[in-house]
């Protein structure tokens, strides 16, 4: 596939899958909508390996990119079914913009990596205030002696989710099986596939039909795009593209979902939320900036050495 091509199709899946996660919501218990999308996805996912007779590695570093896949297709997509429970589905997709700026915090904890910039630092501190004023009422609960209620519920999972969702990308990465697109998806899913089975069971989560048309197709949807299109063409550009490439797409992301959430599911956010949704667009944007100026930075050091 182009890269081109597959660069908007991650884009267009990106911004369509929370609201598709939030009316998954009204078909199936959170946990159970997530299994059966990533169980439907791994049986089309085998049928394609089969039709373009692709094996699926067991080498050992193939497994370990399968593990490395493991906290983005499980726990990241656990965790954002369970928040967007409590979350419009355009503030989930706020939220997962944070991805970049905790994938370049994460890094510099990682040998080799390019060490962060003032951009970068800026970027974070921006997203830290973005955050605190997403947050800003139920943290007031909270210190008021309550409790955090939904919102702070929600947030909660899903900065876990995109803490793990940034994690497993470098993971992917540091791994560098060499596998393809879709062999590296279907291995995920396969491996998610007795995480979820196991979560439902802890926690009751059975995947029964509620009788809702609509969440059951979105859960289609998430199934044939979401997970297995959207994950092929995300791993495609992954291992094509820069990393700050990539993150644009979580930069376009957040205000296409906004926009869908108020279209199709009359979701309106807060003053406070909305200007929070903003500073974290804009940390985004700054952080991007920042990964601009290393990268030139970078290419003049080394045609300086070229020159010497």
């Amino acid at each position: 596939m182009p890269t081109l091509a597959a660069y908007l199709i991650v884009v267009a899946v990106w911004a369509t899958t929370p609201l598709g996660i939030k009316w998954s919501g009204d078909a199936m218990a959170p946990l159970a909508a997530a299994g059966v999308r990533m169980g439907i996805a791994a049986l089309l996912g085998l049928v394609w390996l089969w039709w373009k007779r692709q094996p699926l590695p067991l080498t050992p570093r193939a497994r370990a990119s399968y593990l490395a896949a493991l906290p983005g297709i499980f726990g990241a997509m656990g965790c954002s079914y369970m928040g967007a429970t409590y979350l419009p589905s355009g503030l989930v997709s706020v939220i997962f913009g944070l991805a970049p700026l905790l994938s370049g915090l994460m890094m510099q904890c990682l040998p080799g990596s390019v060490r962060l910039n003032a951009w970068h630092w800026g970027a974070c501190v921006l997203g830290l205030l973005g955050l605190m004023l997403v947050f800003d009422e139920s943290l007031a609960q909270l210190l008021a002696g309550g409790d955090m209620g939904d919102r702070g519920i929600g947030l909660l999972w899903m900065l876990t989710a995109v803490t793990l969702f940034a994690g497993s990308g470098i993971a992917v990465q540091r791994v560098g099986a060499g596998l393809q697109p879709m062999q590296q998806t279907v291995g995920g899913l396969l491996i998610s596939l007795p995480c979820y089975a196991l979560a439902m069971a802890v926690t009751g989560q059975a995947p029964v039909w509620s009788g809702d048309v609509r969440g059951l197709s979105a859960i289609l949807y998430l199934a044939v795009f979401g997970s297995l299109l959207g994950f092929y063409c995300y791993f495609q550009i992954l291992s094509r593209l820069p990393a700050a490439t990539v993150a644009l797409v979580t930069l376009i992301t957040p205000v296409l979902a906004l926009l869908l959430g108020n279209l199709f599911n009359g979701e309106s956010l807060g003053v406070m939320v909305l200007a929070g949704a903003l500073l974290i667009v804009l940390a985004l944007s700054l952080f991007l900036l920042g990964d601009h100026k290393v990268r030139r930075a970078v290419k003049r050091l080394e045609a300086s050495r070229v020159a010497a």
